[in-house]
């Protein structure tokens, strides 16, 4: 079979089949009279099989190799194209992700563009100092894709660099909630709570509702983050998690002064302190301070009542606290008024 009929039959050009003579992959069997190549049976089944290991991914010199070298082992050279392969798929996803979000930023000239390019090459450079710059700069210089400043927000490791990304994405315009609520489903519990502290930082209902719903959830730091941002917006919902908050010792100082704005008027004032007074009985004494110290911010008869009890309670310390608080408030209950009945609960379960 001449070169012409084994191009058409096999779809490799003639200008490659002589390559790959040039190479040794493929040497005619024999050549006609006039001189021309002639391939046999057997050189086009060859031919066959070079174009099915170069559809593998296989160099030319690999395939040499493989069709030649009987003790060549296949499993090691398909174990580096496996590698090979996930390496240039990944090059590829990152390289079409880039381009999706210079796409995003509506680039109007190339100025625009490499001016994008520039900012999200800072955004992943290993100096923490590039990353705050870039953070910084994104609000004024280049219009950042929300998506960029959601992955890196996400992935950063600086407190101070991820404050600046925060910022940046408060200000960014775009609307980050959706993606950041993503992050909130994360395995890694790192990724979760990052994504609540951006949450917390964004404005409008949408981050509200996100924030709501992550008091729902198993990760009592999440919660915790949801719960101070939501007190801060005047939401009850976050009322219990925040007496958590207190009574566990995390962000104690921040979650009373959060219960205290909540306490805004009589009804919530009232069921704020009925909450802590609850919470004082079965309480270990570190607890029972600190639920003492976050009455004092409650502008509730309640309040005043359990202060007055805990003035007279046997744990000194809590006693102390309670009188010095009493004194701040300018409360100066009689006996005779107390109508709590936390001192009871709490003296039963106070240290001797």
């Amino acid at each position: 079979m001449l070169i012409g009929e084994v191009a058409r039959r096999s779809g490799v050009s003639a200008r490659m089949l002589r390559h790959y003579e040039s190479l040794g992959l493929v040497r005619p069997s024999g050549r006609t009279g006039s001189g021309y190549r002639e391939y046999s049976r057997d050189d086009v089944r060859r031919i066959f099989h070079i174009e099915s290991l170069r559809s593998l991914g296989l160099s030319l010199r690999e395939i040499g190799r493989a069709l030649d070298e009987p003790g060549f082992a296949p499993s090691a050279l398909v174990d580096d194209l496996v590698r090979r392969t996930r390496e240039r798929i990944a090059a590829e996803t990152e390289l079409l992700t880039r381009l999706g979000r210079i796409d995003a930023a509506g680039p109007a000239d190339w100025e625009d563009v490499l001016q994008v390019v520039a900012l999200l090459q800072a955004l992943g450079s290993k100096s923490p100092d590039a990353r705050q710059r870039a953070a910084l700069s994104s609000v004024h210089e280049a219009a950042v894709p929300v998506a960029a400043l959601v992955e890196a927000v996400l992935s950063e490791t600086d407190p101070h660099v991820a404050g600046a990304l925060r910022w940046a994405l408060a200000r960014s315009g775009d609307d980050g909630t959706a993606l950041l609520a993503e992050g909130l489903g994360s395995p890694v519990a790192a990724v979760r709570r990052r994504a609540a502290q951006a949450l917390a930082e964004l404005p409008g209902d949408e981050a509200a509702a996100r924030l709501r719903h992550a008091l729902e959830g198993p990760d009592t730091v999440v919660r915790g983050y949801a719960a101070l941002a939501l007190g801060a917006r005047g939401v009850a919902e976050a009322v219990p998690t925040l007496v958590d908050m207190v009574v566990e010792g995390r962000n104690d100082t921040d979650a009373a002064d959060a219960l205290s704005v909540l306490a805004g008027d009589t009804a919530a004032a009232d069921r704020i302190a009925a909450l802590l007074v609850g919470r004082l009985g079965d309480a270990p004494p570190a607890a029972r301070g600190r639920l003492t110290q976050a009455l004092a911010g409650i502008p509730s008869p309640g309040a005043s009542a359990a202060l007055a009890e805990l003035a007279e309670d046997t744990d000194r310390a809590v006693a102390l606290t309670a009188t010095y608080l009493l004194g701040l408030r300018g409360d100066r209950a009689r006996p005779a008024e107390k109508t709590s009945t936390a001192a009871p609960r709490a003296r039963k379960n106070a240290r001797p």
